[in-house]
């Protein structure tokens, strides 16, 4: 197989209805690697919106559970894009996922907005980062991925386009995005998460090189200090030398899922997905979607 061949067999396919076997080549072949990092900078664009960094210090699950509610969150998108949403694996992450959020008082347009950030910023990063651009064909097949998971969640006025998603995550971001110190707080432990997966002399390291991958609506509203151009400078061509040099390499045999990553760190010897996240009251909610009933729990193996 040649570099570009896997892209043929995207290009092949149709956005509207084999979205999910295109999003699954797209993240789980072409850019693995890059998919997790930009899914990352996606979730920390979420703690700049006072209400959602808030609400994320007041559960205390992102400053004091840091590595669990990583992997929780990572693992829970992860089942539903190994799987397809008809799976039982997808549905128990779907009701997990559910059952989390209904606990809490949390908008529509919040929950819209966090969807935006997970089909936009992967493009972003790609068009910047990556190895080849994410085309056009890819990005209408995100979004309808996102649309439907979106839909089982339960959020309503989701956009019908790419494009519409993007400017949805605009305007939201120019209207909300500012400084609460509950978003400064989790977005200091995610850096710190990032940084204990390394050495600990190089920690000081890598939080400079997270801050250098912030734009200024995200360093203003977290307060945090402009990076030197010298750092941003370097942190930023590394990333698209790493590109270059992956555009050279064979591509992918295998699929490589999220649950594979070196990042998470808290289920070695695998796990339940239904036992994934927190518990809050029973009854506190399922997928929105009707299915016929099916097992609560879904045994995946280990990483590797």
């Amino acid at each position: 197989m040649q570099r570009y061949d896997r892209l043929k067999e995207i290009l092949r396919l149709d956005p509207e209805q084999d979205f999910l076997a295109i999003y699954r080549l797209t993240a789980t072949f072409e850019f693995p690697w890059d998919f997790a990092r930009a899914l990352e900078l996606a979730l920390y664009r979420t703690y700049a919106v006072p209400s959602i960094g808030r609400l994320l210090a007041e559960t205390g699950e992102f400053t004091e559970r840091t590595q669990k509610r990583y992997d929780d969150t990572a693992l829970l998108l992860d089942a539903v894009v190994e799987h397809g949403f008809e799976s039982d694996t997808a549905r128990t992450a779907i009701r997990r996922v559910n059952q989390m959020h209904r606990a809490y008082d949390i908008s529509n347009e919040d929950m819209r907005y966090v969807l935006c950030t997970f089909v936009v910023i992967p493009k972003r990063w790609l068009d910047v980062y990556g190895w080849r651009s994410m085309t056009h064909h890819e990005q209408r097949a995100i979004a309808r991925y996102y649309a439907t998971l979106g839909r089982h969640m339960g959020i309503t006025d989701i956009p019908d386009s790419f494009e519409e998603f993007e400017a949805t995550l605009n305007a939201y971001e120019e209207a909300h995005f500012g400084w609460d110190e509950g978003g400064r707080k989790v977005a200091d432990a995610t850096l710190d998460l990032m940084a204990s997966w390394y050495p600990a002399p190089i920690a000081p390291l890598v939080r400079g090189a997270g801050r250098a991958l912030l734009d200024e609506p995200l360093l203003r509203a977290f307060r945090y200090g402009r990076p030197h151009p010298r750092v941003r400078g370097l942190v930023r061509g590394a990333l698209r030398l790493r590109g270059r040099a992956v555009r050279l390499l064979p591509p992918r045999a295998q699929p490589h899922y999220t649950r594979q990553n070196p990042e998470i760190k808290g289920y070695r010897g695998g796990y339940d997905v239904g036992e994934l996240g927190t518990f809050p009251l029973p009854g506190a909610g399922g997928c929105p979607v009707p299915h016929p009933r099916r097992p609560q729990g879904a045994d995946v193996p280990p990483p590797g």
